[in-house]
């Protein structure tokens, strides 16, 4: 069995692939690797162990929202599985399980944060620095996840509380939350996990609502002894329920991305679902998107609205003024007493400060870059500016109706693919050429012009700064996987390990 690299630090030392981040993208690109035999690669993970977002988010109720066996490798289906929507636990369970299974954990820094990343024009390579010491790479691959730097609210006065307070990806199990008064930021998919799983053990919850969300059943439930035996020992059912579930949930992306006005239908069924679950007209009334549903992302949950209903627990719609010592001022000029507060408030996705540490060959950060021209990158995989640096979750490539980890293992083939390709080429360096770039944007926000996401009539994080929405991808996942199965070379800027030994003779020379 592999073990940790724990050494304190590892001082100088060149990789000739560097990967940061070790949840489901960077683990299974290390896999990936170590498969086709290239084991000279690091991970550099700032957290203790693998997991990325499933390590970090250990607030109550965490749980996923895609069905569990969509939500694995396809190379380690996983028949065990206890419910059809994993929980946090299981699902990092079975992520370290994978690492150790297929013995990488041997090939990860840990407790290591990246804090530069910077091209170097005259060795062409990468020169990395972290808390663990210096290196230099050929190439790097981020693959640090969009949900992982928490974004806090910039509200008045909400340093000088001093009550119980964290970010919930940041969850303090330490802080006894039971006869409480409590207050909780924030609607989206974290929430709406928290305050069922909080409500019935406080005394009273505020749950300060910026935007309703659209709610729709959350089908799940245990698998039977039969199911789980079948699973496990009947070739091929798992991966015929995998595949079932994939085609399922591809049919959404018609009424997303193609034909909003086939979302009527999910939006009648989430309408019913409210008007059964809250019966005050009140609170119902509140609790009301505005939007076309789809324009946010849909959340799942059979306890939410029933949380809400609770006696203890109140929906504040009002904006807040600011937050004092011991309470929330709200602008109606309502002061509400709480002795803790939850902040839910989703992640830096367009505007990751991860950014500003990686720096290209004109010198420019990539939060430079994206200021100027929006996030945009090609195949969600490259950037322009940044030579020998592949992106894992990178520009539009996320989803709102299944799994990422389809897409993660996509773009897995393309950049193992493209390091074969170096290799077999005598390639030095390859860098996206912007024009190729341009043109795949410009077709990308042309699909994305009659969206849901676009034309729903919501404001959300998938858009950035600039109005466009470089989040999602706009298209059929296995589209994705198709224009991601081979590297094409041709649409890259190379040069050739022989012309940069002459360089360096030349160099020599004078």
């Amino acid at each position: 069995m592999s073990r940790k690299v724990t050494d304190k630090a590892v001082g100088n030392r060149h990789v000739k692939t560097i990967i940061i981040g070790s949840g489901f993208a960077g683990l299974g690109l290390a896999i990936r690797l170590s498969k086709q035999g290239r084991n000279d690669y690091l991970v550099l993970e700032r957290g203790s162990d693998v997991g990325g977002t499933w390590r970090d988010n250990t607030y109550p109720g965490a749980a996923c929202d895609v069905p569990s066996h969509l939500y694995s490798y396809s190379f380690a289906l996983n028949p065990n599985w206890s419910r059809s929507f994993s929980k946090q636990g299981e699902i990092q369970q079975y992520i370290q399980g994978v690492a150790r299974e297929y013995n990488v954990l041997d090939k990860h820094l840990f407790n290591c944060d990246v804090t530069a990343a910077r091209w170097n024009n005259a060795t062409n390579l990468w020169h990395i620095e972290s808390t663990r010491g210096s290196f230099t790479a050929d190439t790097v691959v981020s693959a640090v996840g969009a949900l992982c730097e928490p974004a806090l609210p910039d509200i008045k006065g909400i340093n000088g509380f001093e009550g119980e307070t964290f970010h919930s990806a940041r969850w303090n199990h330490d802080a006894d939350l039971t006869g409480k008064r409590v207050a909780i930021i924030g609607t989206g998919a974290s929430a709406i996990q928290i305050v069922p799983s909080i409500a019935a053990r406080v005394a009273h919850l505020d749950v300060y609502q910026r935007t309703a969300p659209w709610l729709l059943p959350r089908m799940d439930r245990p698998y039977t002894l039969p199911e789980r035996l079948a699973f496990r020992h009947i070739p091929g059912f798992q991966r015929l329920s995998r595949a079932a579930i994939y085609a399922a949930r591809e049919t959404q992306v018609v009424g997303l991305a193609k034909v909003p006005a086939l979302m009527q239908a999910f939006e009648l069924l989430a309408k019913a679902k409210l008007r059964l679950e809250i019966r005050d007209p009140e609170l119902r009334k509140k609790v009301t998107p505005d939007f076309r549903i789809g324009c946010k992302r849909m959340l799942i949950s059979n306890d939410y609205y029933p949380a809400l209903s609770r006696a203890n627990v109140d929906v504040v719609t009002d904006g807040i003024a600011e937050i004092r010592a011991n309470s929330i001022v709200t602008t109606d000029g309502t002061e509400r007493e709480i002795d803790a507060l939850i902040v839910a408030t989703g992640f830096h996705v367009t505007d990751s400060p991860t950014y500003n540490a990686i720096s290209g060959k004109d010198g420019r950060t990539l939060a430079e870059v994206f200021d100027e021209i929006g996030q945009q990158g090609y195949k969600g995989s490259a950037v322009a500016n940044f030579p020998n640096m592949f992106f894992l979750l990178g520009p539009n490539v996320g989803l709102g109706h299944t799994s990422m980890v389809y897409m993660i293992e996509s773009q897995i083939n393309y950049i193992a693919d493209a390091l074969a390709t170096v290799d077999r080429l005598g390639l030095r360096t390859v860098e996206v050429k912007r024009a190729v770039q341009d043109s795949y944007n410009e077709d990308l926000q042309g699909k994305l012009v009659k969206s849901v996401w676009n034309t729903g009539g919501c404001a959300s994080w998938y858009l950035d700064k600039h109005g466009n929405n470089t989040t999602l991808w706009p298209d059929f996942t296995f589209e994705f996987r198709r224009i991601t199965k081979n590297f094409d070379v041709s649409a890259y800027e190379t040069t050739s390990v022989e012309s940069f030994g002459n360089e360096l003779k030349v160099v020599a020379g004078q």
